[in-house]
């Protein structure tokens, strides 16, 4: 049965820093991580210092959670497309590098040799692969700050720092503040705060009960007990420790990646189980590639309203928890059936993981059908269509600023009509005096989540990017042209309100 799950075709390539052993989240989020491996072509696991362990490393801990991946390998690979195989232990294991054991930039400068972490850092780079290098940050940043202070001069070290994507829980030493003023062309991923300030950080959303947020996010499935029931079952399980201060503090920097339909990696402002973010700098005269955090507005746990950066991950909770739990029951079973797989959507007749792009006129209507959508294990499916607002707002208050799109769905809600508003809604600046509009709309996101009734519930996405259009309009056979159209229809919204 494991054919008719959904192939991954291109993997992302990744490679994690992490200061394991500072406390325990690092090890849960690896022991994670080791689940969703068929995903990616991980290409480095440097264990590395940080602010809380400033001078040593801990590969041993690393190698001791793969015994556990070790003994349940052949159990995962019952449960995944062919095509896309776990990583055997042994290549995992080829992967750990120790970065120095020193803090920070101590690391970094003229003369300082790099560590064999950093070399593999370094190796990777140069490779041979057009795919970006998605670097996910744990803990301190001192391996990449060293690797890109040692090709600073080389001719084509823009072009290989363009090769990056860099996903950081925080800063965490000295080193990741410094690295975004010296190369500020790099693909930056890291929440804005004060030192060490991580209530205040998207990041905390995973499992953190903040009172800003309190009643929004469901806790029961961050708990000690839900961890020991759901989490810590089988060889694997075994090395997942108990919470301390957060469960998987890391977790967002790979859940932002993960192919079930919803995340694009290249666009952190359209959001994913790893939150959303948006540019710091928009200046044309000195862009940036640094993204931090920003609020998404959810109907929480208890029914109410709630509107902050840590919803952006938060929101997501009981799915990715869900989907976690049933990867654990894998690793404890070599029978297909007795275990729950998530969802495959087809739209449309699409079938993919990426986006279903399509431009739409303003004022029209367009029909999905996602019918022929299966279960792998044959439960019954629920259908959810719903409008995610934030990716297209500019500003703040997507309430008044983004168009609202009417969603009608059928009765078992397979199929729904989504009417696109008018262009003077969803074709015009509403920051000018009058409106004035443009001949391409901003996109509309419209979300397919589909839930099977298994144990637990799995949810697959779909997402659908509509860009409404203003049609050129004919008169008498002749082609009228785009100011006239727009002269026209805004004289019509002035005369009929």
């Amino acid at each position: 049965m494991a054919h008719t799950l959904h192939p991954f075709q291109n993997k992302l390539r990744t490679f994690i820093l992490t200061d394991i052993t500072n406390e325990p989240d690092d090890a849960q989020s690896f022991c994670r991580y080791l689940t969703y491996s068929n995903q990616f072509d991980t290409e480095g696991i440097v264990p590395t210092t940080s602010t809380w362990l400033r001078d040593r490393v801990a590969p041993e801990a690393l190698h001791d959670i793969v015994d556990g991946y070790a003994q349940v390998v052949d159990n995962l690979n019952i449960h995944t497309h062919p095509n896309n195989p776990y990583p055997s232990p042994a290549h995992v294991r080829s992967l750990i590098k120790p970065g120095a054991p020193v803090y920070g930039m101590e690391a970094v400068g003229d003369g300082v040799p790099l560590s064999e972490g950093a070399h593999l850092l370094l190796q990777r780079l140069h490779a041979d692969d057009d795919r970006p290098l998605w670097v996910l940050v744990w803990g301190g940043t001192n391996v990449l700050a060293s690797v890109l202070y040692h090709i600073r001069d080389a001719p084509n070290a823009k072009s290989l720092r363009s090769k990056l994507r860099i996903y950081t829980i925080s800063d965490q030493d000295d080193t990741g503040a410094w690295m975004r003023q010296q190369w500020p062309d790099l693909f930056y991923i890291c929440s804005v705060h004060g030192w060490n300030q991580y209530s205040s950080a998207a990041w905390i959303g995973i499992s953190g009960d903040i009172p800003a947020d309190r009643g929004g996010a469901d806790r029961s499935m961050v708990t000690n007990e839900w961890i020991k029931n759901n989490l810590q079952v089988g060889p694997l399980g075994s090395k997942y420790p108990n919470v301390e201060y957060a469960m998987e503090g890391d977790t967002p920097t790979f859940l932002y990646l993960i192919r079930n339909g919803l995340g694009v990696p290249e666009q952190p402002s359209w959001g994913s189980w790893g939150g959303r973010y948006l540019p710091v700098n928009v200046s044309t005269l000195a862009p940036t590639g640094h993204f931090a955090d920003c609020d998404d507005e959810v109907i929480g746990f208890d029914g109410n309203r709630h509107k902050s950066n840590r919803a952006t991950v938060w929101r997501w909770r009981n799915a990715f928890q869900s989907d976690f739990a049933a990867r654990m029951q894998w690793t404890m079973t070599s029978e297909f059936s007795k275990a729950n797989h998530a969802p495959v959507i087809i739209v449309n007749e699409y079938i993919g993981l990426e986006p279903f792009f399509l431009d739409v006129p303003a004022g029209t209507t367009i029909t999905f059908d996602a019918s022929k959508s299966y279960d792998p294990d044959g439960d019954e499916l629920t259908f959810k269509w719903w409008q995610y607002r934030e990716p297209t707002a500019i500003q703040t208050y997507h309430s008044w600023e983004v168009a609202d799109v009417e969603i009608r769905p059928s009765s078992d809600s397979q199929k729904v009509e989504v009417s696109i508003p008018p262009a003077d809604k969803s074709c015009s600046v509403i920051r000018s005096k009058p409106p004035r509009l443009m001949g391409r709309g901003p996109p509309l996101h419209i979300i397919l989540e589909i839930k099977d009734n298994g144990t637990p519930a799995l949810t697959s996405y779909q997402r659908i990017v509509i860009t409404p259009t203003i049609v050129p309009i004919f008169c008498e056979h002749k082609l009228v042209s785009r100011d006239q159209f727009v002269h026209a229809y805004l004289r019509l919204c002035h005369t009929f309100g």
